[in-house]
């Protein structure tokens, strides 16, 4: 018990940190949401997409710029560590105890964002994927598991509400985040110089990319629309690439330091009960009905049994499809209804904010509903709405107008509870099906299924995206007169390809050139994804449909397994 038995960090290790007698448990929770709401702003990495993808031309992307779909994978990246650190955290975690672990969380999770912060600075994408990708993913999947078996420990009356809350808290992190965020890229961003108006600078386009002559030379430039140019307090017209600051490296840096200082603060709130300790008056009840089983399996066993591989699946597919929307909410709702007066940047904001609180309450009630309804039957629930809705996202955004709005608004915040849903209620799933012995370690292996979905979700939303736009502009390309492309763009139609890469051509600047009452093609980028994710839900129902319970040969044969703490 001594302190020299852990080295210089002896006091952060699980047998120097027991609570002593009369310790009060209800101060470990706010300390487990405490770091669950840090972590948890990962959620509003897409508030990010807009500064990232315009780093050099600011007001504008220039073609030196990071596309939205190099971006996006910093996202998944993090989303794929989380899973695997998670996966193996588990066991180190039951070693060393939940303090050390919260306070490795912090290191990596603030530094991850500093080191983020130097590769944002000096544009090197590769920087920002190890500090946020890496270092930060492993951040958040120490972090993720840090306080659930604590709180399964100090809580075993109350098992569900614990972990719910701290879960509650991952899901709420967009909720601060977003607007935090928001605030500090607005503080910190500095509008490029402006050179004028479009017609008066003399345009040329070199290799797909536009250059204006200057006094000095030719200078790379960007040409803003009154809308992009407005957010900088300036004016439509042609703006110097490499001036000016999206405010997005002084963020980071920013947010690395306050993350830093939250969750190791936090992480010395944490406590250990005293082996054999159980909250005054309480007896464990044994349970037994239908799925929830009364044995327990060990984990090795768990990863033979048909039931684990399905309800990978039926985790994977659920956060597939949510996690495909949540990486480029922002951006979607202003493709889709850009052109509403009402759908401003304040409101793409709020909508990122939205997500977050819907995530965050689907957590808490369907979680709650499963305790009612069986965990089985709340998954079904999942599926079956879940491809309704993403089946009529496509007709509310071909639709347009403020009814369509409202209708897009109402079925992705619905999508979102049933994203946040599935989290909080798969630990009790595998609980019924595996028992309570080694429900941790099972748990933190499924998450793999999250790392999968990391990849799976963005890259099916990006690559079915960039399709659909790629076809559209070929679409619109062909009713436009290549004499005035070539004016317009300074470049022939041979050259679309870079032109398009160098986001010179665009749809919007097409739809300029077009005959009147072509159709804006913008609305249906998205449709072939969200069929796409409905399928996923239909295959996820028919796992989660053979879902039984585990055959006796797979139970753990010691009689007094099902008196050992749940993890």
């Amino acid at each position: 018990m001594s302190h020299s038995s852990g080295g210089a960090l002896g006091f952060l290790k699980k047998e120097n940190i027991v609570a002593p007698e009369g310790y009060n448990r209800w101060r470990v929770p706010p300390a487990s949401i405490a770091i669950h709401l840090c972590i948890g702003s990962v959620y509003a990495w897409s508030v990010f997409n807009p500064a990232l993808t315009r780093e050099l031309g600011v007001v504008a992307p220039s073609g030196g710029d990071w596309s939205l779909s190099s971006v996006v994978w910093i996202f998944s990246v993090a989303i794929v560590v989380l899973g695997l650190t998670a996966a193996v955290g588990g066991k180190w975690l039951e070693k060393v105890g939940p303090r050390y672990v919260g306070v490795v969380a912090a290191l990596l999770w603030g530094g991850g964002f500093m080191i983020g912060s130097a590769g944002i600075a000096t544009h090197q994408l590769w920087m920002v994927y190890l500090g946020y990708g890496v270092f930060g993913g492993a951040g958040l999947g120490l972090g993720y598991v840090s306080p659930v078996s604590t709180l399964i420990r100090w809580f075993p009356d109350r098992r569900g509400m614990a972990t719910g809350m701290a879960i509650m808290g991952f899901g709420g992190g967009a909720m601060i985040g977003a607007p935090l965020k928001q605030w500090l890229l607005t503080l910190y961003q500095q509008a490029p110089d402006f050179l004028g108006a479009e017609g008066a600078v003399t345009l040329v386009t070199e290799g797909g990319r536009r250059f204006a002559e200057t006094a000095n030379g030719l200078v790379e430039v960007v040409v803003a629309s009154a809308d992009q140019a407005a957010a900088f307090g300036g004016e439509a017209g042609v703006y110097v690439v490499g001036t000016g600051n999206t405010g997005a490296a002084s963020t980071f840096l920013t947010l690395g330091i306050v993350y830093l200082f939250v969750m190791i603060f936090a992480a010395f709130q944490y406590r250990v009960p005293r082996e054999g300790w159980k909250p005054a008056g309480w007896e464990p009840k044994p349970v037994a009905s239908g799925m929830v089983t009364r044995d327990n399996v060990h984990i090795d066993q768990a990863l033979k049994t048909p039931q684990f591989w399905l309800l990978w699946i039926v985790l994977c597919f659920n956060v597939t499809a949510g996690i495909g929307v949540i990486g480029v909410a922002k951006t979607m709702i202003n493709e889709i209804f850009g052109d509403l007066v009402l759908v401003t940047a304040a409101f793409a904001g709020t909508y990122v904010l939205m997500i977050s609180v819907f995530n965050m309450v689907g957590r808490f009630f369907w979680a709650s509903t499963s305790d009612f309804i069986g965990r089985k039957n709340t998954y079904h629930c999942f599926f079956v709405l879940g491809t309704i809705l993403y089946c009529t996202i496509p007709f509310w955004a071909g639709m347009g107008g403020t009814t369509a709005l409202l209708g897009f608004y109402i079925a992705t915040m619905i999508i979102f509870t049933m994203y946040g849903g599935g989290f909080a209620t798969i630990p009790a799933y595998l609980a019924d099906i595996f028992g309570t012995m080694h429900v941790g370690g099972i748990h933190g292996r499924l998450l793999t299924a999250w790392s999968t979905a990391g990849v799976l979700g963005p890259f099916a939303i990006t690559y079915l995206r960039d399709m659909s736009k790629n076809n559209a502009i070929n679409d619109l390309v062909t009713q436009v007169d290549p004499a005035v492309f070539q004016q317009t763009f300074g470049a022939p139609v041979a050259q679309l390809r870079e032109l398009v890469d160098a986001n010179t051509v665009t749809i919007a600047k097409l739809m300029d050139l077009v005959p009147a009452g072509t159709v804006d093609p913008s609305a249906t980028l998205y449709n072939t994804t969200m069929f796409a994710m409905a399928g996923l839900l239909v295959i996820a129902f028919f796992a989660n449909l053979m879902v039984r319970p585990v055959g006796e040969k797979h139970h753990h044969k010691e009689p007094e397994a099902s008196a050992v703490p749940a993890e």
